[in-house]
């Protein structure tokens, strides 16, 4: 379940109208949400607070052999007209699952974000400034980031620990996404690791008009994305490359929504393909196999996620004031509305080759979000679990 501050990460991006999952980074995303899941260790407690649209503050405490926390603030420059509360939050947006690849979205106009006034400019860039008191490691974490145009972000994120070599660490990201493609720039002090990364989606250009109707009775409907990334590290003199490509289906699709990848990196010899389909309404299956051509070795890893919703309760139209006063019905037939469903939470499992299990139920009682989840390894007849934790996040 994704933390309040990456909850409200993920508003700014939304209220920026920056499509941060059109990118190489989240080429696998659905992958690796059904069968990378973290399953928490220990008890942990976060209380988290939307002090105003421009203001959030998180504070968290949890116990894994002894008693450490957190104390997190963030600032943005840009109102987040997002519903917070712990209770209220929908739990789709807070929990990370199988994702379906919406269409292309026509970037904006660089004179669309501009503000004039007297005949002088007065607009400004959107910003977001966070950090992070790690206790009682003395750990510092900060995040500046930067929306510099309607196609471009800047991002900076620091870390400062006395354990770290010299003291901390700087990277630095400059991302540009007009839909079609993106690309990202990024710069790091820890190795003087320098690298670029793209994607590039086929199909057609969201920034040009569509002339004709594109036709979606196929026995598939979606968009294939091909991408890559290298970098280099000045200090260790040592780089690497890799490439990718997935298929994935639109909304517009009419049979099951699938999401299949191909990743390479040609240096290491590994070879990773990923499935994943959503075979219910509420039921997301997956598989993924590794490879590496130089030494044999492969892992077969499978999972899947079960969404529980609440029962739906019929709802009555209640009569107009004017058949209340005259004591008579409607003119029209009393039907029943149906409100729409709601998540009540998930279930998730995954299981590898070597019999190594990992469970995690997420959902909501009352105002307070949790998350409990353990790992099991089946070959350890005498401790088959490994960990098991419970997560609780309240906000308001």
């Amino acid at each position: 379940m994704l933390e309040f501050m990456d909850y409200v990460q993920r508003a700014f991006y939304h209220a920026s109208h920056w499509d941060h999952e059109n990118s190489y980074s989240h080429l696998t995303a659905t992958a690796r949400a059904l069968l990378e899941f973290d399953t928490p260790r220990g008890v942990r407690l976060d209380l988290s607070s939307l002090a105003s649209p421009h203001f959030a503050t998180s504070y968290a405490l949890g116990s894994v052999g002894l008693v450490d926390g957190s104390i997190s603030y963030l600032y943005t420059s840009l109102p987040l007209p997002t519903n917070a509360q712990s209770g209220h939050v929908e739990l789709r947006n807070v929990i990370s699952g199988y994702r379906q690849i919406q269409e292309l979205r026509r970037p904006e106009e660089s004179w669309m974000w501009e503000q004039w006034q007297a005949g002088k400019r007065i607009d400004k860039r959107d910003m977001l400034l966070y950090g992070r008191l790690y206790l009682p490691q003395s750990t510092l974490e900060a995040l500046y980031l930067r929306r510099m145009s309607p196609t471009q972000q800047l991002r900076l994120s620091a870390v400062s620990d006395g354990r770290l070599r010299n003291g901390g660490t700087i990277l630095a990201l400059h991302q540009y996404d007009v839909g079609k493609f993106s690309t990202e720039t990024l710069y790091s002090t820890d190795g003087g690791l320098i690298g670029v990364r793209g994607l590039y989606n086929f199909g057609p250009d969201p920034r040009q008009e569509v002339t004709e109707q594109i036709s979606t009775d196929g026995r598939f409907y979606g968009r294939f994305s091909a991408g890559a990334e290298m970098y280099y590290g000045a200090l260790n003199k040592s780089g690497g490359v890799s490439v990718g490509g997935r298929f994935a289906t639109l909304p517009a699709h009419k049979g099951f929504p699938l999401t299949a990848t191909l990743t390479l990196n040609p240096l290491m010899g590994n070879l990773s393909m990923t499935y994943a389909v959503k075979a219910g309404h509420n039921l997301a299956l997956c598989s993924k196999f590794d490879f590496n051509v130089y030494s044999y070795e492969s892992d077969l890893r499978l999972g899947c996620e079960l969404w529980r919703m609440k029962g739906r309760v019929p709802r009555t139209r209640e009569r107009s004031m004017a058949a209340k006063l005259g004591w008579r019905l409607d003119d029209l037939e009393e039907k029943t509305v149906e409100r729409p469903e709601e998540v009540a939470g998930v279930l998730k499992a995954r299981v590898d080759q070597n019999w190594r299990i990992g469970l995690l139920w997420e959902g909501r009682i009352n105002e307070i979000l949790f998350t409990l989840g353990s790992s099991i390894d089946m070959k350890r007849r005498s401790q088959p679990f490994r960990a098991i934790g419970l997560e609780l996040q309240y906000s308001s």
